[in-house]
C-alpha cells in the first residue's frame, strides 16, 4: 500500500475485524456518547472522540468539540495509535519532529495536546482510536492514563454486547421461524386427522343408540372409549404446544370419578399380558361427583397405566386412589401407579420427566415410544397445581404417584340414554361442508334429534339454496373450496341482510379464530369431532331468543403482575396503554397489508408483538410472527390476511375485556 501515513503490519486483519461489529455509520448512541463525556471530564480536555479507521477515513462515533462525522484517514494522529498496543501522549505537539508542521497543529483543530488509546479487539486488533486532545500543552497524571485504558476497554466489551445481542436476535428469529412452522404443521396435521376421527366417533356415537344386545353394547362402549383416549393421544403433540404457550384450558365441569377410573381399567385392560395381574383399588371414602377436568385425568392415567403395562412382563400393575384430605368444599387424592416391571436405574430418575427422555437407550427399541408421554404427565399434573414423583429399582419395579385437588359437586347425576330428544319442533337446517364422511355424519346425527337437513358442497352452493329455501338455522364448515364459511357468512349478513343463526364448525379450535367467528357474523362455535350432546346445545342455545354465545378470551395478567411489583397504577398505565395505541396500529397494519407495503407491515407486526407478550396473547403473537414472516419474505398470502383478521378480531375482543376491568 502506497500511503503518506503509517499502515499497521496486519492492517488486511484489522479491517476485517472492524467490519464484523457493523458500527460503521450506525446511528448515536448514548453508551458511547456518555464515555466521550466522561473521557473529557477525566482529562479536562474540550475535544474527545471515539473514532474507527477503515481503509479511508477516521468515522467518530462519538465526539466533543469537532463537529465533523469523518475526516480523511490521511490527516489524523489516530494512524500512529493505531501502531502500538498502549495509549500515546503527545504532551506538546510544536516540538514533536513526527507532528509539528501538521495541518492540524498549525492550523484546523489547533492541536497542542493528543493522548489517544487503541480500542482492541479481543483476538488482538486495533479497529479504532479514543483520544482526549487540547488546544494547550498537557500531561496526564498516571490515574488519567489508567481511566483512558479503562474507558477504551468499556468501549470495546459496549461492541461485543452489541455484536453478541445481533446474533441472539437473529438466532432468535430463526428460532421463531422454526416454532411458527413446526405450529403450522400441528395444525394441519391437526385438521387432517380430527376430521377422519370425527366420523368414527360420531358414527360410534349414533351406533350406541341403536337397539343392541349386551355383548354389542359392551364392545360399542369399548370402542367410544378407545375413541376418546385416541383423541386424547392424538392432542398430545398440540397439547406440547399449548403448554409452552400457556394456552392449554384447564376445565372445571362435574364428572363421575369412579365411573371414570373404570373406564380407563376397562380399556387398558385389553393391554395386560397373561402373566399379569392387573388391579383397580380404590378407596371407600372416595366421592362419586367431583369438578375437575376429567379429560386431562385420562390422558395421565392412560399414559401412566400404559406405560406400566407395556414394561411389565410378569407379576402385578396397580392402580390405587386414596382421599388423604377433604375440606368444606374440595377433596385432596393420591393417585398410585404400581408395577412390578423393568424399574428405572436410580442415575436416570431425576430426568425421567424430560422430554423425549426414556429409562435406557434400548428401550424405545424394545417397547417403542416417543418419551413424550411422561413430560406431558408433569406438565398436566403441575397446570392443576398438582405433583408428581417416581420411586423405582432397577428390575423390581416401579410406582408412579401424583396428587390433585378437585371441588366438591352439587350436581346430580342423570342417566341419559340418547341426545335425540329435542323441543324445538321440526326444524330445517342448511350444513354447507364439503367432506362427503362429514356430510353422511351430520345427516345421520341431525335426523336423529328430529330435524331436517339439506347439504351445500361449498359456500356458493348454500347461498343458492338459502336464496331458494327457508331454513331456521345453518351449520357452517369453515374450510371450504369456492366460498369457505367466512365469506359464506359476511355475503349471508352483508349481501342478503339475513339474520339465520349460523353455527361454525371446524376441525381447529383457536382461540383467534372463534373470535373472528363471531365478528364476520356467526352465533355459535362448534370444534370437531363434536359431541352430540354439544351440537344439540349449540342449535338449542341459538335458536332461544335473546340468546348470548360469544365466548369470553381470559387475559392472563401474571406477567403484568410481576412487571408491576404490585403497583396497581403501573397496571392500569400499561392497560390503557395498550387501549389507546394497539387498536390505532391495527389499523395501520390492514392498511399498509392492502397497500402491499412489506416494510411497515413488518415493522409494526414486529413493534407490536412485544405488547401481546406483556398481556401473555400467545396466539395473537403467534399471528403477527406469521405476519412478520410473510412480509420478510416480500409476499402476502392467503394465509396473510387470514392472520390479519384473526389478529384484527382478537383485538377487539382483548379490548373490550380491558375496558371491562
Amino acid at each position: 500500500m502506497n500511503k503518506d501515513y503509517p499502515i499497521p503490519d496486519n492492517e488486511l486483519q484489522r479491517l476485517a475485524a472492524l467490519k464484523r461489529y457493523n458500527i460503521l455509520d450506525s446511528l448515536p448512541d448514548d453508551a458511547f456518547d456518555d464515555a466521550t463525556k466522561l473521557v473529557a471530564y477525566i482529562c479536562g480536555v474540550p475535544i474527545a472522540h471515539i473514532s474507527f479507521i477503515d481503509e479511508n477515513r477516521q468515522w467518530f462515533k462519538s465526539e466533543i468539540g469537532i463537529g465533523v462525522s469523518e475526516v480523511p484517514r490521511e490527516i489524523t494522529f489516530c494512524n500512529y495509535t493505531l501502531l502500538d498496543t498502549k495509549i500515546l501522549e503527545i504532551n506538546d505537539t510544536h516540538v514533536n519532529e513526527t507532528f509539528k508542521d501538521d495541518p492540524n497543529v498549525t492550523g484546523g483543530f489547533n492541536v497542542r495536546f493528543y493522548a489517544g488509546v487503541p480500542l482492541t479487539t479481543p483476538d488482538g486488533y486495533n479497529i479504532g482510536t479514543l483520544c482526549a486532545v487540547d488546544h494547550v500543552v498537557k500531561e496526564l497524571n498516571e490515574n488519567q492514563r489508567n481511566a483512558l485504558s479503562i474507558v477504551a476497554k468499556h468501549v470495546i466489551a459496549q461492541l461485543e454486547l452489541g455484536t453478541k445481542n445481533h446474533q441472539l436476535y437473529t438466532q432468535r428469529k430463526i428460532a421463531e421461524r422454526a416454532v411458527l412452522a413446526r405450529d403450522s404443521f400441528l395444525a394441519n396435521m391437526s385438521h387432517e386427522i380430527r376430521t377422519p376421527l370425527n366420523a368414527i366417533i360420531g358414527f360410534t356415537d349414533l351406533l350406541a343408540q341403536t337397539e343392541l344386545d349386551d355383548t354389542q353394547r359392551d364392545y360399542i362402549e369399548s370402542v367410544q372409549i378407545a375413541g376418546e383416549n385416541l383423541l386424547l393421544i392424538v392432542n398430545d403433540i398440540l397439547d406440547l404446544s399449548k403448554i409452552e404457550s400457556g394456552n392449554l384450558p384447564i376445565e372445571a365441569e362435574p364428572f363421575n370419578l369412579k365411573k371414570t377410573l373404570k373406564h380407563v381399567y376397562n380399556l387398558l385392560k385389553v393391554k395386560v399380558q397373561k402373566e399379569v395381574e392387573f388391579n383397580l383399588f380404590l378407596d371407600a371414602e372416595m366421592p362419586d361427583l367431583v369438578i375437575g377436568d376429567q379429560g386431562r385425568l385420562n390422558q395421565i392415567l392412560v399414559n401412566l397405566i400404559g406405560n406400566a403395562l407395556k414394561f411389565t412382563n410378569e407379576g402385578e400393575v396397580t392402580v390405587s386412589v386414596k382421599k388423604i384430605e377433604e375440606t368444606e368444599d374440595s377433596y385432596s387424592l393420591k393417585f398410585s401407579v404400581k408395577d412390578t416391571g423393568i424399574g428405572i436405574p436410580k442415575d436416570k430418575l431425576a430426568t425421567i420427566f424430560e422430554r423425549f427422555t426414556q429409562g435406557e437407550e434400548s428401550t424405545t427399541r424394545t417397547f417403542g415410544g416417543t418419551g413424550l408421554g411422561l413430560n406431558i404427565v408433569k406438565q398436566l399434573v403441575e397446570l392443576q397445581k398438582g405433583e408428581v414423583h417416581v420411586k423405582s429399582t432397577l428390575n423390581r419395579g416401579s410406582e408412579f404417584f401424583f396428587t390433585l385437588s378437585y371441588k366438591k359437586s352439587n350436581f346430580e347425576e342423570t342417566a341419559v340414554k340418547t341426545v335425540s330428544k329435542n323441543d324445538l319442533g321440526n326444524l330445517k337446517i342448511l350444513l354447507c361442508e364439503d367432506n362427503v364422511l362429514n356430510q353422511k355424519l351430520a345427516k345421520s346425527v341431525i335426523n336423529n334429534f328430529g330435524f331436517d337437513l339439506d347439504i351445500a358442497q361449498n359456500g356458493e352452493e348454500g347461498i343458492e339454496l338459502l336464496s331458494q329455501n327457508e331454513y331456521d338455522l345453518v351449520l357452517m364448515d369453515l374450510q371450504m373450496p369456492v366460498k369457505d364459511g367466512y365469506q359464506t357468512t359476511e355475503y349471508i349478513r352483508n349481501e342478503m341482510n339475513s339474520s339465520i343463526p349460523i353455527i361454525a364448525m371446524t376441525a381447529h379450535s383457536l382461540v383467534g379464530e372463534q373470535e373472528r367467528c363471531y365478528k364476520v357474523g356467526m352465533n355459535a362455535y362448534v370444534p370437531k369431532p363434536f359431541k352430540q350432546s354439544v351440537l344439540l346445545k349449540a342449535i338449542k342455545t341459538v335458536m332461544t331468543p335473546d340468546n348470548n354465545t360469544h365466548h369470553k378470551r381470559i387475559i392472563d395478567m401474571s406477567f403484568l403482575d410481576e412487571m408491576s411489583g404490585g403497583d396497581p397504577e403501573f397496571r392500569k398505565d400499561m392497560i390503557d396503554l395498550f387501549i389507546e395505541k394497539i387498536p390505532s396500529q391495527v389499523l395501520q397494519l390492514e392498511e399498509a397489508f392492502k397497500n402491499t407495503d412489506y416494510e411497515n407491515v413488518k415493522k409494526l407486526a414486529h413493534n407490536m408483538k412485544s405488547s401481546m407478550d406483556i398481556f401473555m396473547l400467545q396466539d395473537l403473537s403467534n399471528c403477527l410472527s406469521i405476519i412478520e414472516v410473510e412480509a420478510s419474505s416480500g409476499e402476502f398470502t392467503s394465509e396473510t390476511l387470514d392472520k390479519v383478521n384473526i389478529f384484527h378480531c382478537g383485538i377487539e375482543e382483548v379490548v373490550k375485556i380491558l375496558k371491562e376491568l
